[in-house]
């Protein structure tokens, strides 16, 4: 898994991922749980959508 999500789509998407768990925990609705998904690529660095588009936010060495 090479990376494809850069340290700016890092940080959006942790802060999404935060704030849908925090919506389904207010109200205390099980769709919160999508919110593991932006978290879980940001903390990767690795987006699977990412692939069949060609798109990479990481910036080239």
């Amino acid at each position: 898994m090479k990376c494809n999500v850069g340290k700016t789509d890092k940080a959006i998407r942790i802060a999404i991922g935060a704030g849908i768990i925090a919506a389904g925990i207010y109200f205390q609705s099980w769709l919160g749980a999508a919110g593991l998904i932006p978290l879980f690529t940001a903390l990767t660095g690795w987006c699977p959508a990412y692939l069949p588009l060609g798109i990479s936010t990481c910036k080239k060495m």
